[in-house]
């Protein structure tokens, strides 16, 4: 390969608009040059969750003037670049096929290839981007539509050992927000509600607790979470504080389960392995410290290195998805045709059964 690649990345999938330029070079380093994120959480706060239309049409208003950005930043111009890389999935579709069309009118207008990217991917090689982690590794994704256990082998080849079979658990904490009167964004409302609450004043279940299995659930927990609100209405703030301190802990007991058994197995099934194993947290819940702390602990029970990226590259960045396609560029994976399509539903690992539903896009989880 060239002693550098450099690639323009585009990620539109949900609620962030964002725009990256990074280098890698032939030893596999990396170099962000430039890294421009706009929220749209003013226009979404007033309806507690986030809207397809309005989020595809905040980023038509936005993403030209953030790639010029980009570019301005990283001081380069669409010449310097090697190649485009853009979220083709799983996401809204609004947005995805915002970002995507973007990434293939520059790509024909500049004569650049075109990759198109799985966020999902993205998120699973940001450890590499930012500690330079060797394969195989594992990586426990929780965001706002994902919960999955992965053993990320590389690029391209990953094993699903664990999903939720109902609610993601970035879910789990935005309807508990909802429910207990919090703003949006929910995840980190709950969190600093919790600062202050009494984490033992409520008993709330821990789902799939001792299954051999490594799925997740949170929709029991979310029901309880419910009863238990109803039970003692209306709610003073300190109630809601033992609430959210209560089901963050559960949230943490599950976890502490579900991935203890990941790391056994990740173990079993790499006895020789060179170095120290790893498990990786990604997606915007790892934002959440709590959650990084009972990992962190884990881990050095287990010896097992814990990567948590920082809090900027957790939630929906382009800088990982620059990154995903330099590293499949750097592989020698073919660049995507032009009349590639974008993808509501792309699971990582294409052969595990879906479990929670499969429809015309593909499974879900």
């Amino acid at each position: 390969m060239a002693s550098f690649l450099r690639i323009l990345g585009i990620e539109t999938s949900c609620d962030e608009t964002a725009a990256a330029v990074v280098e890698r070079d032939a030893d596999g380093r990396s170099k962000v040059l430039s890294d421009v994120v706009l929220s749209q959480l003013d226009e979404h706060s007033a309806y507690g969750g986030v809207v397809p239309e309005i989020a595809a049409r905040a980023h038509v208003e936005a993403l030209d003037a953030l790639i010029d950005e980009a570019l301005h930043r990283a001081k380069v111009s669409l010449c310097d670049v090697d190649a485009i890389a853009a979220t083709s999935g799983p996401g809204l579709i609004g947005g995805l096929l915002v970002g995507l069309m973007t990434g293939k009118a520059i790509a024909k207008a500049a004569g650049k290839p075109l990759y198109a990217v799985n966020h999902l991917e993205g998120h699973a090689l940001t450890a590499r981007l930012t500690d330079g982690l060797s394969f195989p590794y594992l990586m426990l994704l929780v965001s706002g539509g994902h919960t999955q256990l992965i053993l990320v082998r590389g690029i391209g080849q990953y094993e699903r050992w664990g999903t939720t079979i109902d609610d993601a658990l970035g879910e789990a904490f935005d309807k508990t927000a909802k429910l207990l009167g919090l703003p949006y964004p929910g995840g980190p409302q709950v969190e600093a509600a919790a600062k202050t609450g009494n984490p033992g004043r409520f008993d709330f279940p821990r789902p799939l607790v001792g299954e051999t299995r490594l799925d997740f659930s949170f929709s029991g927990l979310k029901t309880a979470v419910r009863q238990a609100a109803l039970e003692i209405a209306p709610l003073t703030e300190q109630d809601v504080a033992d609430i959210c301190a209560s089901f963050q802990r559960a949230i943490s007991r599950t976890l502490k389960d579900r991935i203890g058994r990941g790391l056994q197995r990740f173990r079993a099934e790499f006895p020789h392995l060179d170095g120290e194993p790893a498990l990786v947290v990604a997606g915007g819940v790892a934002a959440n410290l709590e959650l990084r702390d009972t990992l962190q602990a884990l881990c050095d029970k287990h010896a097992f290195r814990f990567i948590a990226p920082p809090l900027r590259l957790c939630t929906d960045n382009a800088v990982m998805i620059a990154w995903a396609g330099l590293e499949r560029m750097a592989t020698g994976v073919a660049p995507d045709d032009l009349d590639v399509q974008p993808r509501s539903r792309w699971p990582l690992d294409s052969n595990a059964e879906a479990l929670i539903s499969y429809g015309k896009r593909g499974a879900k989880a």
